[in-house]
């Protein structure tokens, strides 16, 4: 793993700074052997419920299914990481994937300007939260709850409630499939899973990464130490916003319209995912690559009680209860280390 320098500007070590970086890399490594595991025991259970279960276009469809969310649930982690949360990302992404279709198809704008612009659009939202949280001090939920309902707003606002058809195949590009084993896959799978190995990278093997460990695990520590505490947490709302911007974007690929009825629970289903996979909402630990069991555990619920025939009410009841035991786990632990 990247090192940071150690050493002040006096040429004398710099001791806190040292502590908070180890601590950094210690929960860097949190092992994702439980998400990983539930999933395991998920799909063995579902095996035995549904013959179709474990049959290469369902488990396709298990993946399509989930990449939506499953990167929101990237930028959700660097969020929860610093003991933050982001209830906006599912209106944020809205908003991308409204800002996508009708400068494309309405206004006349290129593709490729077009989805930057989205992006830049979702990241201009990270901007709003992080300024919001670093200045004026205002809690994460507090923040991101009001850019949930501006950014829904607008969504509505700017489509007219209008679902905007037909748009670009540069955009829809992420929707095509390739075949392996006589399986079709998405191009859009592909991305997430590639997404999720460059933010293990990036949070494992940088700076930045440690850092966002560091501020989640101790963030006075952290500010004491000589990091920018205030700047880091700006640039990973910005990161987050941007990863909306390309899960709208996925979106995009996968409906084929921009609906400015989407994403309007993802925001939930992103927490969900994140939690678990392991991150505690308490911050500093967690692994992004458990995020990405949480996002399958999630998908093979649903597609498993769906096969079975069971209600989609307790699909959303049996996630709920799923959630509330991480959630515990998670608070148990928290309070054995404190101890």
């Amino acid at each position: 793993m990247a090192t940071l320098e150690t050493t002040t500007a006096t040429g004398r070590g710099n001791a806190p700074l040292e502590r908070v970086l180890h601590a950094g890399r210690a929960v860097a490594s949190y092992p994702v052997a439980g998400p990983f595991g539930a999933l395991l025991l998920a799909m063995v259970f579902f095996s035995f419920e549904s013959s179709q279960f474990l049959q290469g276009p369902n488990l396709s469809l298990i993946l399509q299914q989930v990449v939506e969310v499953g990167v929101l649930a990237i930028g959700q982690t660097l969020i929860i990481l610093t003991a933050g949360i982001d209830l906006s990302c599912g209106a944020v992404m809205a908003f991308g994937m409204i800002v996508m279709t009708k400068l494309a198809v309405h206004s006349g704008v290129p593709a490729i300007p077009a989805i930057f612009l989205g992006i830049l659009a979702c990241a201009a939202f990270g901007l709003v939260n992080g300024l919001f949280v670093t200045k004026v001090r205002l809690p994460a939920f507090i923040v991101t709850l009001g850019t949930f309902n501006i950014a829904m707003a607008l969504v509505h606002i700017y489509s007219n409630e209008e679902t905007i058809a037909n748009p670009p195949s540069a955009m829809t590009f992420f929707g095509r499939t390739f075949s392996i084993g006589g399986t079709d896959i998405t191009y859009a799978v592909v991305l997430m899973l590639a997404l999720y190995g460059f933010f293990w990278f990036v949070l494992t093997q940088t700076k930045w990464g440690n850092h966002v460990y560091a501020v989640g695990n101790n963030p006075e520590a952290t500010r004491l130490s000589g990091i920018r505490t205030d700047r880091l947490l700006i640039s990973v709302y910005i990161v987050a916003g941007a990863i909306y911007g390309l899960a709208a974007l996925l979106l995009i690929a996968r409906t084929q319209v921009g609906d400015p009825n989407a994403g309007q629970t993802d925001n939930l289903d992103s927490i969900t995912a994140v939690v678990l996979g392991g991150t505690s909402l308490f911050g500093g630990r967690g692994n992004v690559i458990g995020t990405l069991f949480g996002a399958l555990i999630v998908g093979v619920f649903r597609n498993g009680l769906v096969l079975m025939g069971v209600s989609s009410v307790y699909q959303i009841l049996i996630t709920g209860i799923l959630v509330i035991l991480a959630v515990s786990v998670d608070q148990l632990t928290h309070r054995k280390e404190r101890g």
